[in-house]
């Protein structure tokens, strides 16, 4: 199974969005609040090649992008072998 890692910020609907999409996949996910622990959001900065918005996604170590891109690989058909 692909370890997938979402960057996140309590108030982001957007992240909300995309760990629902994970949650009907049936998939764990780590998830990494950057207001609880702000010194992870420059390694998300980094990792995302200047990505400073939430949510970061990372299947992988794969950047993903957020939740609009999550949702695009879905529409594709590509998730779920990304995911598998």
């Amino acid at each position: 199974m692909a370890k997938i890692e979402i960057y996140t910020s309590p108030w982001c609907g957007y992240c909300v969005r995309a760990k629902k999409l994970l949650q009907t996949k049936g998939v764990e996910f780590i998830e990494i609040d950057v207001e609880a622990e702000p010194r992870r959001k420059p390694e998300m900065v980094q990792r995302a090649h200047g990505g400073r918005t939430v949510p970061q996604i990372f299947i992988d170590d794969r950047h993903v992008g957020g939740s609009d891109d999550l949702h695009a690989l879905d529409a594709r058909g590509e998730l779920d072998l990304l995911l598998a």
